[in-house]
């Protein structure tokens, strides 16, 4: 289905094709149609599918059919990476329009602030805000909802996972009870349903391949020892021709490690975690997404936290706890009909964990053979204080192993 077919408002619809879009994806082509008539929507659709458009252009071509000079729509995000990246598709969409919006979050200077609150002011016609810092322009007074026609909440299941429940249902106690809401999810527990029982309206359902990769990822493991990680992350990036790589790791002292070791390599790399500026953390995206940087380092936060086509390898060096963050992960890569590969180190005690992945999947993953070189690196044990074994030491191997007795203290 094109977009033309949808018939969207001519200035949007030029916006539109003049941003590359051609043929709809299919949470697309069943969404659009569903919120164009005004209906609320449970959506659930994997990272990549194009989701954020599927609300966007309906939401658009109300804005600009009823020509409102008022804040009309609300969008609610888990962080402030996806609420600035939603904002910038809003100015890429409505180019031709003259819709204004507003991203509203937290972790910026007294300036930043002041900034958003202008914009509240000046009646932007769409805010896309993450739920913390919405509460305080409210709470404040600053800012009103009372011609807020259209709450979209994205990513909800990463809201409710971040804690954000009460928030959002303090700041629906804001809005006109007459209101179409939709809710955008890549996963759907219990607690979205019963969310979406307390705010949506005889909602519309959509599901497009839950918890499925797309098909164009080739995913692979590695069995490994932590030991071996490290030296195997470094022939990956150095030996393949990846142009863009992201790399997951379970915890930012991890990240903030890889990221040393990769520059003592000699390998461009930036880490991207909680203790940086928010300049900072802009920068490395804007350079990632312009090509300007090939490898970049983060937690979970990261893999809802970024929008970039073109991305040739996802590394997940620690498996993730929840089989769906791998889902998240992975989805980084073969964006928009592309290809790519996702490559997954698993050792002893991640196998449990791989077994829940490929129960979701349901498919076995493919694994490859650990390079010859890496074969010979020993794993380290260390006793924990309280007399657990510790397995990511970086302390010597022991040299004295077999039946040679270590020599006698003195």
């Amino acid at each position: 289905m094109t977009f033309q077919e949808f018939n969207f408002n001519e200035q949007l619809l030029e916006g539109v094709l003049s941003m590359g879009y051609t043929n709809a994806t299919p949470i697309q082509e069943m969404a659009i149609p569903v919120i164009l008539n005004g209906d609320d929507l449970i959506a659930c659709a994997q990272t990549g599918t194009g989701k954020t458009a599927s609300y966007l252009l309906p939401v658009l071509n109300f804005i600009c059919n009823t020509h409102k000079h008022q804040t009309t729509a609300l969008v609610l995000a888990p962080t402030r990476e996806l609420a600035q990246q939603i904002d910038q598709q809003v100015e890429g969409l409505a180019y031709f329009t003259g819709i204004s919006s507003q991203a509203v979050f937290g972790g910026g200077d007294g300036m930043a602030y002041e900034q958003q609150r202008r914009g509240i002011q000046n009646n932007v016609n769409i805010i896309i805000a993450t739920p913390g810092r919405l509460i305080a322009h409210l709470t404040s007074g600053v800012l009103k909802f009372n011609d807020v026609t259209h709450l979209v909440l994205d990513e909800a299941d990463r809201m409710l996972d971040m804690g954000f429940y009460d928030d959002i249902m303090r700041i629906v106690g804001y809005l006109p009870k007459k209101r179409q809401t939709l809710l955008f999810s890549a996963t759907m527990p219990g607690r979205i349903r019963t969310l979406a029982k307390n705010i949506l309206n005889d909602p519309k359902q959509i599901n497009i391949a839950i918890s499925q990769p797309a098909a164009g990822i080739d995913q692979q493991i590695y069995r490994v020892h932590d030991q071996q990680k490290t030296p195997l992350l470094r022939m990956l990036l150095k030996d393949a021709n990846y142009a863009s790589s992201i790399i997951f790791a379970s915890r930012k002292e991890i990240v903030k490690s890889l990221y040393k070791e990769l520059k003592h390599a000699h390998i461009d790399a930036a880490a991207f975690h909680s203790d940086l500026q928010q300049g900072e953390r802009e920068e490395i995206l804007l350079r990632f997404k312009n090509k300007k940087l090939p490898v970049i380092i983060g937690t979970d936060a990261l893999s809802r936290g970024i929008d970039v086509e073109g991305i040739d390898l996802v590394v997940n060096y620690d498996v993730p706890g929840d089989p769906e963050d791998y889902v998240h992960r992975i989805g980084r890569t073969a964006r928009a009909a592309t290809t790519g590969t996702a490559i997954t180190f698993v050792n002893d005690r991640d196998l449990k964990k791989l077994k829940s992945i490929e129960q979701l999947i349901d498919k076995p993953i493919n694994e490859k053979d650990l390079p010859e070189e890496l074969k010979g690196i020993e794993q380290v044990r260390e006793e924990r204080p309280h007399g657990g074994p510790r397995h990511d030491s970086k302390r010597r191997p022991n040299r004295y192993k077999g039946n040679k007795p270590r020599p006698a203290a003195n």
